[in-house]
């Protein structure tokens, strides 16, 4: 069999992106919470999303009815420390009833304990620009793992640092909406000494032995002729030395998994000390996974139309062998067991007159994903679980409501749940754990 009888077959959300209640609780806001209206298309918020604060028990339900064997969620910090110093026993108690809930259902909780919702007074005196955050932080987590560690065993600590980074501190796409190009190296020392500080806080304090990684938005480039070793290994080195290979690969995972110093650009530089300094030991590297570098607006091939390809609302490319190729390639650099902690499809999804979602692009899609990921497994690749993004469709932050990549379907206006055909779809993989997914 491919798939272990404990394979974590999942669905994955955000707190900013799901929860609601943003004022409730106890909770103070957010960086997203603020963000200025023309930052988000439709003048869009994410203070109601798909109060997920309320209607968590039937998601719960929901989530019992697909068969999920887990459910990666994160856990908002402004919920937690809404000043600081000071820890919210109100929020601690929402995600442990949540937490209690789904194990009575026989689903595993993966906590992500840093999905961008940075906490508005965190912001102020700088976030990530800031070496005060490494305390606050670990304050945080602290207060995380005390509640929860001895019924969770998952831990992810941070969620695609290239992203909430770089949009956030460079391009000035995401919050908190700056643009400090030259900052780059700053900002990344201080989140990689936090991470390495908050690693060894959760190994130290953890009541559960302790599973731990970090989600990467990884990928890699597809090989022109996968038959030909040149044009494999051409691939290969693009993978983390061109482009978005150096940005969204090796300038994150070579300091904190190999201890390895790492340059881009001939103006950023992670030196050798202190790569070695902030060098981890993970239990499994999380790969949140989309789209193949050949068909990046940034550093991809120019000579592709991606105009003849099937893509998504994002205008992403849908080539399911890159889910193969990215497994393949990181395992072999890193050679850590690997947790696919995101993958899905971004569609304009809307209920027939009957009420029911056919979402057969996002189900071929699953389908061509799950194939290609098997393959990597069956030449070698260790492959914990398979969280889908996401469990239902929610706030995509600068992008508003309108990409929908949910398997459930939310009807905004009255907050309605709906499975999507992708959801009965994933339903009967799980429940033949992986036999009727297709080899390639």
């Amino acid at each position: 069999m491919t798939f272990s009888e404990n394979f974590l077959w999942g669905a994955a959300t955000a707190a900013a992106q799901v929860e609601g209640g943003y004022l409730e609780g106890g909770r103070t806001p957010s960086i997203w919470d603020v963000a200025p209206k023309e930052k988000i298309k439709g003048g869009e918020n994410c203070h109601v999303a798909c109060d997920f604060y309320h209607k968590w028990r039937e998601d719960v339900a929901l989530m019992k009815e697909m068969g999920l064997k887990s459910y990666r969620f994160s856990v908002s910090w402004p919920r937690i420390v809404p000043e600081k110093g000071k820890v919210n026993k109100e929020g601690l108690k929402f995600y442990s009833d949540l937490v209690d809930a789904l194990l009575a259902v026989g689903i595993e909780p993966l906590v992500t304990l840093y999905h961008w919702d940075m906490p508005v007074w965190v912001n102020d005196y700088g976030g990530w620009e800031s070496k005060k955050i490494t305390e606050d932080f670990l304050f945080y987590t602290r207060a995380v793992v005390e509640a929860l560690s001895d019924r969770v065993q998952y831990w992810i600590t941070f969620n695609e640092p290239s992203c909430f980074l770089m949009n956030g501190y460079m391009q000035g796409v995401h919050a908190p909406f700056k643009r400090h190009y030259l900052n780059l190296p700053k900002f990344t020392k201080i989140f990689m000494r936090t991470n390495a500080e908050t690693v060894a806080l959760i190994r130290k304090t953890a009541k559960k032995k302790p599973y731990i990684g970090l989600s990467y938005a990884a990928s890699a480039s597809i090989p022109k002729d996968e038959r030909d070793p040149a044009s494999v290994e051409e691939a290969r080195n693009a993978s983390f030395f061109k482009g978005m290979g150096t940005m969204n690969n090796r300038w994150w995972m070579d300091p904190i998994i190999l201890g390895k110093p790492v340059s881009a650009f001939g103006i950023y530089h992670i030196g050798a000390r202190f790569a070695k300094s902030v060098q981890v030991k993970f239990d499994f590297l999380g790969v949140n996974h989309y789209e193949a570098f050949n068909y990046s607006a940034w550093g991809g091939d120019k000579s592709i139309d991606k105009s003849k390809l099937p893509q998504n609302s994002l205008g992403w490319v849908i080539d399911e062998r890159s889910i193969y190729w990215t497994l393949k390639f990181l395992y072999e650099r890193y050679r850590l067991p690997i947790m696919i902690t995101e993958n899905g499809v971004s569609l304009g999804d809307k209920p027939d007159k009957s009420g029911k979602v056919h979402d057969d692009v996002r189900t071929k899609a699953l389908d061509g994903f799950l194939s290609y990921m098997q393959k990597a497994m069956k030449e070698g690749v260790p492959v914990l679980g398979y969280q889908h993004w996401s469990l239902m469709d929610n706030f995509e932050w600068a992008e508003g409501y309108g990409p929908r990549f949910g398997l459930i379907y939310v009807d905004y206006a009255t907050g309605k749940r709906t499975l999507k055909d992708s959801a009965y779809h994933y339903r009967d993989i799980i429940a033949q754990n992986g036999a009727n997914v297709k080899e390639v």
